[in-house]
């Protein structure tokens, strides 16, 4: 079962430390994702800043994981937030007030997440290669949490090398958020 691609946005990466993600829509770019690092590596906090909106804020939230963060608005408004409850499984829980929604590595050996909602399945894929990602869209999903997942994904692309689980052939559905992989 194949699903249909109902948006499509380009991602073009440049910089290393701290890299810039340039998203582009059908009608040309869309906005910056900017990505900050503290002086050990780890990723901090990033940054959405739109040609035409509010700009979105990533924060790390206190804790061990490394996908703890929230997401905010220019005016201090939250939209989500992401927890990761263990660190073997790489699973990422996305909390936006009205579902909870899920990481997941795509299948295959290649690197890239999957956004998926509990009883809909995949809402939306990235797909990365050396300087570039695709995002494509298979159902609705607010802009933001989009952006904000492929921010989370961004940063931990070796955890995604190995396959996850394949949910378009599977015959069970995604089963609650509490699941891991």
């Amino acid at each position: 079962m194949s699903l249909e691609i109902s948006s499509l946005y380009e991602v073009s990466i440049s910089g290393l430390w701290a890299p810039r993600h340039t998203i582009s829509g059908p009608d040309g770019p869309l906005g910056v994702l900017t990505v900050e690092r503290n002086s050990r590596g780890m990723v901090t906090a990033g940054t959405y800043r739109p040609e035409k909106g509010e700009v979105l804020y990533f924060r790390r939230d206190p804790g061990l994981l490394r996908s703890q963060f929230s997401l905010w608005t220019e005016g201090h408004e939250w939209l989500g937030s992401s927890l990761r409850w263990n660190v073997v499984r790489r699973d990422i829980q996305l909390h936006t007030g009205s579902k909870p929604l899920r990481l997941l590595p795509i299948p295959g050996f290649r690197r890239g997440w999957q956004l998926v909602a509990p009883k809909t399945g995949e809402m939306a894929r990235v797909t990365h290669s050396l300087r570039k990602a695709r995002i494509e869209v298979y159902r609705r999903v607010d802009f933001e949490v989009l952006v904000f997942a492929y921010f989370l994904g961004s940063f931990i692309l070796l955890e995604s090398l190995w396959p996850g689980p394949d949910l378009r052939n599977s015959e069970e559905m995604i089963g609650t958020a509490t699941a891991g992989t």
